[in-house]
């Protein structure tokens, strides 16, 4: 089973494009186990929180879907940190859309499943 870290802002992006999560990972990377660090989940609380009703992020949907990991200790207290330090102790991909965690995953060989332009998962 393969496990990735959400970040964010990558499932952000994910509920934005309307992507069935489940069927998407199967069809990328085969029996997956989503994981989230608490700082990433108190992320997404903060812009669900600022979100209409129309646009919720089904956070409640995530939730039961991962497995809630605990940051490494020297990872620090930013959640892309946390992330990083994670993804690359346990070489694991991180599912993301941001330009600078995945120019760092990528330097350290680590996978990135991200949303493309025509609404699905790609691994790169």
């Amino acid at each position: 089973m393969q496990r990735i870290i959400v970040d964010a802002c990558g499932w952000v992006a994910v509920i934005d494009a309307g992507i069935n999560i489940d069927g998407a990972l199967m069809q990328l990377v085969g029996p997956s186990q989503l994981l989230l660090l608490p700082d990433v989940d108190k992320e997404l609380d903060k812009v669900n929180s600022q979100r209409s009703k129309k646009k919720s992020l089904l956070l409640p949907l995530l939730k039961a879907k991962t497995i809630m990991i605990d940051a490494p200790e020297d990872s620090g207290n930013h959640p892309d940190d946390q992330i990083f330090s994670f993804a690359k102790n346990e070489g694991i991909p991180v599912l993301t859309v941001d330009r600078e965690l995945k120019r760092r995953l990528f330097e350290a060989g680590i996978s990135v499943i991200e949303v493309s332009k025509n609404k699905r998962l790609n691994m790169i």
